[in-house]
């Protein structure tokens, strides 16, 4: 349980802000009003605060590293007080075109002074005036078409602004056909799926590690997301046999799951890592307080396999079939049904414009706070694991 947080007004929504090699920078934050008829708000103080009491409790540190947020806003500086529970350094205002006017250049100003980032959005040419372009650190590119990108480049080589270039629509890589073998697969996935199989076949420890030892890389990065800081001080892990002792089987199927999603990065933009990663553990955390603990790792795994497909590249129903994962986990993923099903639903709710929070929570009789408090969680708990793996 994450508190009782019962005073919510609203639901969090976040989305990954990329960079041109769409790796995960920041997240877009946004607020939709609770109540089953709830619409997008503008609700920036009850959002400011809610993201102040979990990413930086009492004004201790930044929960979040050097990742910012960015916020929708006016060119208003009064709102300005609203954001004061958070470090500007970390918080990035993005508005759109119709701010981006001489009338506007004081309100602008004053946000720049006070150390906020400004993002330009919904624009597909910088300012003409200097003063404006000058104000501006992040620019909207989209989707990242080559025509805007070419003009931008220009722009900044005439201009010389330090202008960071930011994607703000992920467009999916279309899945491969399905295949009759393991041709479409990285030889690291497929050992990953069968000890994964040997694991839910209940095998000896001794074979497991046997397959294991067949790479040493693979080896080492397992060892590295268990030793990881998301998974608690205590005791570091320094063999398999060791890891099965201290995790046990399922919680060791666990950190296998999340392996695989790290390894076929050939097939899947660095940035759906992360995602899985972080809706991995927010469908975890959401069924925590409802569910068994023995639920956890199956919670987990319903969150990461629910992308499996466009992170390895390949159909879903090819993944099942190499990894009989249980009905219940299945069922899941596939219609977001069953005992799981709820909790993956209200996640990925989360992930869009929440339209569906309130009626999938009070399904689940929980509050918008907890709800907020679980994503909140997870992206924190994504940004420790990142640390333990290669930059995605």
């Amino acid at each position: 349980m994450f508190g009782e947080h019962l005073n919510a007004a609203g639901y969090l929504t976040h989305a990954p802000m990329l960079d041109l090699r769409r790796r995960v920078v920041g997240y877009h934050m946004a607020w939709r009003e609770a109540g089953a008829g709830g619409k997008p708000s503008t609700g920036l103080k009850a959002m400011v605060d809610c993201l102040a009491e979990h990413l930086n409790p009492g004004g201790r540190g930044w929960r979040l590293g050097r990742t910012p947020l960015f916020f929708d806003v006016a060119a208003d500086p009064s709102l300005l007080p609203s954001l004061q529970a958070l470090p500007p350094q970390n918080v990035v205002l993005c508005v759109g075109p119709e701010d981006m006017v001489l009338e506007a250049m004081p309100a602008l100003q004053f946000m720049r002074e006070h150390g906020y980032g400004l993002m330009l959005r919904r624009a597909d040419y910088l300012p003409q005036a200097e003063p404006l372009r000058e104000l501006i650190t992040h620019f909207d590119v989209g989707a990242g078409e080559s025509e805007l990108l070419e003009r931008l480049a220009q722009e900044q080589e005439e201009g010389g602004l330090p202008l960071r270039l930011i994607m703000t629509e992920a467009v999916e890589q279309p899945r491969q056909a399905v295949m009759a073998d393991d041709a479409a697969l990285q030889p690291e996935s497929t050992l990953i799926m069968r000890l994964m199989q040997m694991l839910q076949r209940n095998e000896d420890v001794r074979q497991i590690e046997t397959a294991l030892k067949h790479d040493a890389v693979l080896t080492y990065r397992l060892l590295r997301h268990i030793n990881s800081p998301a998974i608690g001080p205590g005791v570091e892990i320094q063999s398999l046999r060791h890891a099965v002792t201290m995790l046990g089987y399922s919680h060791l199927f666990r950190w296998l799951a999340l392996l695989l999603a790290t390894s076929n990065s050939a097939s899947s933009a660095p940035y759906m890592t992360r995602k899985a990663i972080m809706r991995g553990r927010a469908v975890e955390l959401l069924g925590k307080s409802m569910l068994t603990p023995t639920d956890s790792d199956n919670l987990f795994v319903v969150g990461m396999f629910s992308l499996i497909d466009q992170l390895l590249g390949v159909p879903m129903e090819q993944v099942l079939g190499r990894v009989q994962l249980a009905e219940s986990v299945q069922q899941a993923i596939l219609t977001r049904g069953g005992v799981y099903g709820p909790f993956l639903a209200l996640a990925e709710s989360c992930e869009g414009d929440a339209g569906n929070a309130a009626r999938l929570s009070e399904d689940l009789f929980m509050s918008a706070g907890q709800v907020n408090a679980a994503q909140l969680s997870a992206l924190v708990w994504s940004q420790e694991v990142g640390a333990a793996e290669t930059p995605f």
